[in-house]
């Protein structure tokens, strides 16, 4: 294995899952945890002040020990409200996120014998900024040297296009155990394009499983309609139940029926489940992502995408039948799935080999017409040049020259999945958000619009940055919409109503936002909003994490 090596890390609401490519094949494998599966649960015990189970363990007694786990821990992420207190520390979303990718990456240590380092974390592709760094603290806390955090859909076409690199577009519908996704891509030319994307990030198989646990424990209660108790206020049995109901709901993939026993005081219900008893059950669920999937196709159409070639399915949930022939029967495409349970930890691998791979090659084509790598276009570099610095790095690297060629000239381009603006007024002093970047639109982004001061002689004006999810231009109800930064701008002195102050978005490829106010008075200041971070940890506070995190041993 080469130093060089990235991984990919799917860190996911329910099962995490680590990958990288191989040096000699150029393909990507997933890396098994300790117990041989290639997916780890997401689930955290803390079992004393120093020492967190993770994985398998934790989740069977998740909820008999509910208040020393965590699971779900992805849905809170970016929530800086958001807090447990376990032997007297209060953690965050960033700290118990840090131990399963610790555990991950300790697992692949020992498989491997050399310890990850540098890695793409993925991401539903909704997360907004808080989330985005959230994710990155995460990895920091854990160690890593997190590159990026990419797209979970953005991940899954990029393992697919390595396989499938012919011309298409294809709709990823990612239901994974707690978020769904559904984007558009557009695969072309070794480009992976988003076009567009939304998702939901309290809706994933956990939901399924929980309509089953709520549907057995009635049985069981219409069974012994005099015991005056419910299946439901037992720890005990709620965790027995979580546990079937997911394996009855792997079970109904394969088969038609089912049973899921029921045991609570004493007394014992075997419930019969069949798949369509099951689908009946869950249907709302799959209705909301249906919604979501139209809505998405309907905007790729606006954007100039009238038609989808394939419906990709990625995430464990859609191994569920009534996913497939739901979309078959709502949109007349062929349905896909693509190894749903590793498709975007390959692809966060892909990816982050090609960042690597990407950076050698700038840095040897830099060398040879003596400019800083950042200054590279390898596109644009002599043909003899770049073949000659591919060669070199696929030397040093230990790549085959086919891979390292394939990587540089894969080109990776997203969408910012949220709307950003100021807040304004109109004519009548009701402020409103003045969206300057709308969703679905191509990163990186740069947008400048005009505004003028209400008052003469403000001396100041705040820029409040809003983030939020329509695609108008002007967004009335401001409870649609979240703040993200806060800047005040100082304006020159006795400056009369109306004079004009700039206002400067700019989001760079990862989606990162920077907000520059510039009064265009003669000598008229500028300054640039720093987009908040008390939604998520900030730099002091990941140190102390760090910090805290070296004394804490993980066991799974």
């Amino acid at each position: 294995m080469t130093d060089s090596r990235v991984y990919g890390i799917d860190l996911g609401t329910t099962y995490t899952c680590i990958a990288h490519v191989d040096d000699l094949s150029g393909r990507p494998h997933i890396t098994p945890n300790d117990a041989g599966e290639l997916t780890t649960p997401s689930v955290v015990l803390f079992e004393d002040a120093e020492t967190r189970v993770v994985g398998r363990e934790a989740k069977n007694i998740a909820v008999m020990e509910a208040e020393n786990v965590v699971e779900m821990i992805k849905r809170e992420m970016g929530k800086p409200e958001w807090r447990r207190e376990f032997f007297g520390h209060r953690y965050s979303p960033e700290e118990i996120s840090s131990y399963i990718l610790r555990k991950v990456v300790d697992d692949t240590e020992r498989h491997e014998g050399t310890r990850p380092h540098k890695v793409v974390v993925t991401c539903p592709a909704y997360f907004g900024i808080p989330q985005r760094e959230a994710t990155a603290a995460a990895g920091r806390i854990a160690g890593l040297d997190v590159l990026e955090v990419i797209n979970e859909p953005t991940a899954a076409a990029i393992a697919y296009g390595a396989q499938h690199p012919e011309d298409q577009v294809v709709l990823v519908y990612d239901l994974g155990g707690g978020t769904f996704d559904v984007t558009v891509i557009d695969i072309k030319d070794s480009a992976i394009t988003v076009v567009a994307t939304d998702g939901a990030h309290e809706l994933g198989g956990r939901n399924w499983d929980e309509e089953l646990v709520k549907f057995a424990a009635g049985q069981w209660q219409a069974e012994h309609p005099g015991a005056g108790t419910d299946p439901l206020d037992s720890p005990e049995t709620v965790q027995d139940l979580w546990l079937r109901a997911e394996r009855a709901k792997w079970s109904l993939s394969s088969m038609a029926q089912t049973k899921v026993a029921v045991t609570h005081d004493g007394q014992q219900v075997t419930v019969p489940l069949t798949r369509e008893k099951f689908n009946d059950l869950t249907q709302y669920l799959l209705d909301s992502t249906m919604s979501l999937t139209r809505q998405v196709m309907e905007t790729a159409r606006e954007l100039g995408y009238p038609k989808i070639d394939l419906i990709l399915l990625v995430g464990g949930s859609t191994k569920m039948p009534q996913v497939t022939a739901r979309l078959e029967a709502e949109f007349s495409l062929e349905v896909k799935s693509f190894e749903p349970d590793q498709a975007v930890a390959k692809g966060a691998a892909i990816y982050g080999q090609k960042l690597a791979v990407g950076e050698r090659v700038r840095t040897e084509i830099g060398k040879k017409l003596d400019r800083a790598p950042e200054q590279v276009d390898v596109a644009a570099a002599p043909e003899k040049v770049r073949m000659a610095a591919e060669e070199l790095v696929a030397s040093d690297m230990g790549l085959r020259l086919g891979t390292v060629q394939y990587l540089s000239g894969m080109v990776v381009r997203n969408v910012v999945s949220h709307s950003f603006g100021v807040i304004a007024l109109t004519a009548d002093d009701t402020e409103v958000i003045s969206n300057l970047v709308l969703a679905q639109q191509a990163l990186p982004a740069e947008a400048t619009r005009t505004f003028g001061i209400r008052h003469s002689g403000m001396g100041a004006v705040e820029l409040r940055i809003f983030e939020n999810t329509s695609r108008e231009a002007v967004v009335k109800d401001l409870d649609t919409g979240e703040q993200v930064g806060v800047a005040m701008l100082e304006l020159a002195s006795d400056l009369p109503a109306d004079s004009p102050v700039d206002v400067v978005f700019r989001l760079d490829n990862e989606g990162r936002l920077t907000v520059t106010g510039r009064d265009r008075s003669v000598g008229g200041k500028e300054v640039t909003a720093v987009i908040e971070t008390n939604r998520a940890l900030s730099a002091e506070q990941v140190a102390v994490a760090i910090k805290h995190a070296n004394s804490i041993r993980i066991l799974g």
